[in-house]
This record gives structure tokens, C-alpha cells and sequence, in this order.
């Protein structure tokens, strides 16, 4: 069986489990959903990969218990370092060397997830459950473990063995979102691709406004491929009677960077702010550097350096967890701590500015020069995690600002990067049914909008969508079953 939730087997499996699981006496159906990760994991590559998230879950179970045992301080401490070094050592040598090979479904995610729960019962904001098998569940939840999100315990952990009665309108509410990501990957990502993978295969042969273009496109793949996982994940998940955390609020509509990555993997931005950059602050390295930089600096240099050197930790380690290469690290990373630090040293000059050119700060149209600026900046950093290497990315910057060719817009050259005519309508029409949905989104749940609606209505949309999705769906010669960009992580 294929991983990827868009598989036919993989449907399968979920329709069984999601009978199994409603067949069963619901203080039982944890149990249910146990099995159906364990034989996920299984069916879906090297079953002997499984030793390492059950490895994972042993060495956390274990620590968690001792820790709360222990009364010394040093002591529990010395317990959460050697928990948290093991489980990152196993993280860093699956994912970053050799031994990739035999890295297991979502290595990264359940370490996090995982590794986030020590950290809670260490600071006593969590506690340790007795039940081995009950956090391997967590730890292991197939939906979650493909692509996130990244769970935290004392928010999500839980539900996952209460008793879930059969709620008709929550599991039609989750096949519903279900629905909604088949869409995006299957009819927007995998256009998306075609038109990515000419251009950066061959980037000396498409300068100048096919760079750009194919970045855009690279977005939009990205962004659908990655938030439509989460929407089966998540709706998936609401068939079971769970909630999982959101993690993406329409990120391309974002007026600046940070706000940007509020919207964007939000779990992982969480996760990274409340164990990485907020324990560095309260270092003591950090403490003397924000008391010597007030001295030298001023208040309020000073508590920027010490906030700009702490985030330059955090965005190398985002970076660092999208891959061990420097492409990585500079695109999803240092780029974007590049970009916060100067938009904050900048801003009162641009407040200086607008306020001499009497532009109202909330004007719509400067809203617009800020959504289009930071999808610009992003779509910089994409140019480094698409590219092959930063050599590549930085000759593909060079040429992009270097070549002026807009005629490619009417000369029909477009046509050739993959899509033909009516395939590009169908990929114009698709974004333009995201973009309207995601406007929509801004004020409410759109599928609280249709459930307010008629039964013929309701009926009418949703079948709607998932014919479009089944009839255009692009399958393509020898397609299989889209794999997710983020599976690898």
C-alpha cells in the first residue's frame, strides 16, 4: 500500500478503519485507531522502520516516569537532556546522513511531537500517562504521521482515548474537508508541478518571467499540496471524532513576513517559538547579553539584539529541520529572519513615510502593495528550496531580474512549459475557485456557510466539488499517487 492518502489502497484502508472504528465500544475504539497506525506503518514500506518510532515512544515513556519521580532539580534536568539528545541524535542520523535510506514515515513530526511532551512533563505542565500503548498511539497517529501537524500533548493528547460516539454531522463535516484537499492536490498541485519541473530542469533554457512564473506556480504547488494533506489529515481526523490543530490560515494573503509564518505550518512556527526561542531567552548567555546590550545599545537595542540573536538560532533551526542542506537553511531559514529583522529596524521609517505621503495605514491599496511585497519575498525564498543547490538558486535569481522577456505572456511560449491551452484554463479556473474560497475564509468557515444553506444546495455544491475533483484530477501517464513534498520531513 502506498503512503500517500491520495492512493486508492489508502482509501481503502481508511474506509475499513473508519467502519472498524464505529463497530467497536467506544472506550475501545483508541485501540482501533492504535492498530490501523501500526498496520499503516507496516503496509506502507520497510515494516522493521516501525522499531524507530516505538523506539522513540519507549525512550520518552521512560524518561517522562523517571523524571517525575526525581525531587532534584539537576537531576531531572540531566533526565530531559539525555531524552531530548537521544531523540534528536536518532532524528539528525536518519534525516541527515547516510542512513537516510532508512529513515521512517514523518521522522521529523512524531520527534517533535514526541519530544514536545517531555519537555511539558518536565515543566510540569503535562503528565505522563501509564499507558505505553496509549502514547504510542499518539506518537504514532497515521494521519498526523505522513505530514503533521505537530501535536502538543497537553492540547491535543486526551482526546485521543476518550470514548468518540458516532457523530453523523462531524464525520460529514470531515469527509467534506476531506474532499477539499483531494481537490487541491490532485487538480491544482499536480498541474502546479508540470510547469515547475520544466523550468527548474532547465533553467538556462527559461530566463527572465519563466522563472518567475514557475516560482509562482511552485508556491501554489506547495501550498496545496502541503495545507490539502492537512485538510484530508484533519478531516480524516474529524471522522474519528478528534480535532487536530489548524496549520495554515491562508498564508498568501499575509501583508509581512512574520505575519506570514502565523499563517504558514503553524504547528511547527509553535512548536519552535515555545521550545526553542523562548528557552534561549531565558538562558543566562542571553540574560548578560540583553544586560550588556541595554548597557552599550540602550533599552531598546539592546533587547533587540538579544531578540535578533535568539531568532537568528530559531530561523537556522526551522531551516535545518526543512533539510541539512544550506538551500534549506538559507529558504526556509535565515532568509526570512533577514527579512523580519529588517522590516522591523525599517518600520519607523515607513511609518515616517506614509504618514508624509498622507497614505492611511489601513488603505486597501496599500494592504494589496504589502500581500503582493510579501508574496514576492516568499516566493525568493522558494527560488532556494526548489532549486537543486544555492549555486543554482542564485544563478536563477540573476536570470530572472536579468532577462526582460514579457512577451512570453502573449507569444503562446507558456503552452509549452507542460500545460496545453484547456489544461491551463483548468489550472487558472481551480486557483481562482481556491482564491475565492480562501477570501471567504477570511470571515468564516466556508463549510459552516454551506451547512446554513438548503439540503439542495449544500448537495449541489459538494457533489459539484467532487466530481470536478474526480473528472479533472490530473492522473497523468504512469500516475500513481501524488507524493507529498512533505512526506520526506
Amino acid at each position: 500500500m502506498q503512503a500517500t492518502f491520495t492512493s486508492f489502497y489508502f482509501l481503502c484502508f481508511y474506509t475499513g478503519i473508519l467502519v472498524l472504528y464505529y463497530l467497536f465500544p467506544a472506550k475501545l475504539r483508541w485501540g482501533v485507531l492504535l492498530a490501523a497506525s501500526i498496520a499503516y506503518y507496516l503496509l506502507t514500506g520497510n515494516g522493521i522502520l516501525i522499531l524507530y518510532p516505538l523506539a522513540a515512544c519507549l525512550i520518552a515513556h521512560g524518561g517522562m516516569h523517571l523524571m517525575v519521580r526525581i525531587e532534584d532539580s539537576k537531576k531531572r534536568r540531566g533526565v530531559l537532556l539525555a531524552v531530548t539528545a537521544i531523540l534528536l541524535g536518532i532524528l539528525v542520523l536518519l534525516k541527515y546522513t547516510g542512513f537516510g535510506l532508512l529513515a521512517p514515515l514523518g521522522v521529523s513530526f512524531y520527534t517533535l511531537t514526541i519530544l514536545g511532551y517531555v519537555i511539558d512533563v518536565y515543566h510540569c505542565i503535562a503528565q505522563p500517562g501509564k499507558n505505553f500503548l496509549k502514547l504510542a498511539l499518539y506518537g504514532l497517529y497515521f494521519p498526523a504521521i505522513l505530514s503533521g501537524p505537530v501535536l502538543r500533548y497537553r492540547e491535543d493528547g486526551e482526546q485521543f482515548y476518550q470514548p468518540h460516539p458516532f457523530d453523523y454531522r462531524q464525520v460529514t463535516m470531515g469527509l467534506q474537508r476531506m474532499v477539499w484537499g483531494f481537490f487541491k492536490i490532485l487538480v491544482i498541485s499536480e498541474r502546479m508541478s508540470l510547469v515547475v519541473n520544466t523550468v527548474y530542469s532547465d533553467y538556462n533554457s527559461y530566463p527572465g518571467f519563466y522563472i518567475w512564473l514557475a516560482t509562482a506556480c511552485f508556491a501554489f504547488q506547495l501550498y496545496t499540496n502541503f495545507s490539502g494533506g492537512m485538510d484530508i489529515a484533519l478531516g480524516m481526523s474529524q471522522t474519528f471524532g478528534l480535532k487536530l490543530p489548524e496549520n495554515f490560515q491562508t498564508p498568501f494573503f499575509s501583508q509581512t513576513i512574520s505575519e506570514y509564518w502565523r499563517r504558514w505550518h503553524i504547528t511547527l512556527g509553535v512548536w519552535m517559538k515555545e521550545y526553542v526561542f523562548y528557552p534561549l531567552l531565558r538562558t543566562a548567555t542571553f540574560t548578560k547579553l540583553g544586560k550588556w546590550g541595554k548597557e552599550k545599545l540602550g533599552k531598546k537595542r539592546g533587547k533587540q539584539l538579544t531578540t535578533f540573536t535568539a531568532m537568528f538560532i530559531l530561523w537556522f533551526t526551522v531551516g535545518f529541520w526543512h533539510g541539512g542542506d544550506w538551500k534549506y537553511i538559507i529558504g526556509s531559514g535565515l532568509l526570512h529572519w533577514g527579512y523580519i529583522v529588517v522590516g522591523e529596524l525599517m518600520e519607523p521609517l515607513f511609518k515616517k513615510g506614509l504618514e508624509k505621503l498622507r497614505i492611511p495605514a489601513g488603505s486597501r491599496g496599500l494592504q494589496l502593495l504589502r500581500i503582493l511585497r510579501t508574496f514576492l519575498l516568499v516566493n525568493i525564498g522558494f527560488v532556494f528550496f526548489r532549486a537543486d543547490s544555492v549555486k543554482d538558486a542564485l544563478i536563477m535569481l540573476r536570470q530572472a531580474v536579468g532577462v526582460w522577456n514579457p512577451g512570453v505572456i502573449v507569444d503562446g511560449s507558456l503552452f509549452a512549459l507542460g500545460l496545453d491551452v484547456i489544461e491551463a484554463v483548468i489550472a487558472v479556473v481551480s486557483l481562482l475557485i481556491l482564491w475565492v474560497v480562501s477570501l471567504l475564509q477570511q470571515k468564516q468557515s466556508v463549510r459552516e456557510r454551506i451547512e446554513s444553506q438548503k439540503l439542495p444546495v449544500r448537495f449541489i455544491l459538494w457533489y459539484a466539488l467532487l466530481f470536478y475533483t474526480i473528472l479533472l484530477g490530473y492522473y497523468g501517464p504512469g500516475y500513481s499517487a501524488v507524493e507529498f513534498i512533505y512526506q520526506g520531513f
